[in-house]
């Protein structure tokens, strides 16, 4: 028996990368249980049971003295599988867990394995299974059972059943890793991603920067004539990437992140990182985007607010803020007051005040329905009020 328990604890290590002592471990410990109900081991009497790794002699000592009225060939294969089995378990969910524990933030592959209420349960090659959430899916993307599927690790969990091993394919970073496996010169470091935005299905912005003045950054990402960028659309399903150039200099940043915009003007508020796009009116919409995506994710991009304007409606507020200039009498280049107007009571001229009426000049612009919404002024009263004005014009 002994011999056979130490080939079997063998396999097991081999086949499921459990360390040989952590087995041992679970043997001894189940032979102490056993031991202690054949033997009525009292608890205030120690009692410990060893299980030489070369030989698979198994010895028990009850308060240091050795044993050797009990059966341990039989105790081991009677009581002690279960427990083993138990220990087996345990140890393989912390080896997963160990495993890709230290593989967050790397991308995986797998088969789909099974659906549950929007979620995908995937086969990681047979080591584990992995979850991909529903709000972690791309809204355009269909999977069937089977088939093959490549998703970035997002966390991993330690629950009562096991590691839970978190997955998405709508992270950022997912689309990060796919740039680095598919660029060599982000994986070696020669171009660095300094920042991704993205909405999922739909379209990524990355924002790129070489450290070796011969390699353009843009063009390593896109690669040969695109095959490089087309891989990595294909494996998102069509969904667009904007590759953009990074620069120090926050104006030609947000350029290129809002191509392919063409801006006219940039005014930079850099206490609040807000900033004021001007563009020709035949570029808002693109500049804007499809409900606004383009300078959405451009503004995440940069990490500034972007408000999008165009020239005219620039020119039109700054004409409105200007400060309106006094109307003068065209004889008399000054401005007329309501005082001068004959005929009009004291009261007449508090209610055409209260009504916004300050000068002749607005009196002329107003029309008699305009006075008489004033009260107590009918259309008599307003009509020789217009007439007075008239004089004095």
């Amino acid at each position: 028996m002994s011999q056979e328990l130490l080939t079997i604890l063998d396999q097991i290590s081999r086949e499921k990368g459990i360390k040989k002592e952590i087995l041992i471990e679970a043997v001894e410990s189940a032979l102490i249980s056993a031991a202690r109900k054949v033997l009525n081991v009292k608890p205030n009497e120690e009692l410990k049971v060893k299980l030489d790794s070369d030989t698979g002699k198994i010895r028990a000592f009850r308060n240091n003295e050795e044993v050797t009225s009990i059966d341990f060939g039989r105790i081991a294969a009677s009581t002690a599988r279960q427990v083993i089995i138990q220990k087996i378990r345990e140890a393989e969910k912390d080896v997963v867990f160990t495993e890709f524990q230290g593989r967050v933030g790397e991308i995986v592959s797998g088969t789909v394995y099974r659906f549950d209420k929007g979620n995908i349960i995937v086969d990681l090659l047979g080591k584990a299974e992995g979850l991909l959430l529903k709000r972690e899916q791309s809204p355009k993307e269909e999977f069937r059972q089977g088939q093959r599927i490549r998703a970035y690790i997002a966390e991993v969990k330690k629950e009562a059943k096991g590691p839970q091993i978190i997955l998405s394919r709508a992270h950022p970073n997912f689309v990060r890793k796919l740039f680095e496996l598919e660029v060599p010169e982000i994986y070696e470091g020669i171009v660095e991603i300094k920042a991704i935005a993205r909405e999922a299905g739909e379209r990524t912005k990355i924002a790129v920067c070489s450290k070796n003045d011969k390699v353009d950054s843009v063009g390593a990402c896109v690669g040969m004539r695109g095959n490089r960028v087309r891989n990595i659309v294909n494996e998102l399903n069509g969904e667009k990437i904007d590759i953009v150039r990074y620069h120090d200099d926050i104006r030609e940043y947000i350029k290129a992140g809002l191509s392919p915009a063409k801006i006219s003007e940039i005014k930079l508020n850099k206490e609040k990182l807000q900033a004021e796009v001007i563009v020709d009116d035949d570029q808002l919409s693109l500049s804007i985007g499809k409900h606004g995506q383009n300078v959405r994710l451009a503004s995440r991009l940069i990490g500034w607010q972007l408000d999008i304007r165009t020239k005219v409606a620039v020119a039109t507020e700054e004409e409105k803020e200007k400060p309106e200039k006094p109307q003068v009498h065209k004889k008399e280049k000054e401005v007329v007051s309501l005082e001068e107007l004959p005929g009009v009571g004291e009261k007449t001229l508090i209610s055409l005040k209260e009504a916004g009426f300050g000068t002749i000049e607005d009196i002329l612009k107003a029309s008699a329905e305009d006075l008489m919404k004033i009260d107590g002024i009918g259309q008599k009263r307003a009509e020789k009020i217009l007439a007075a004005a008239k004089k004095l014009k």
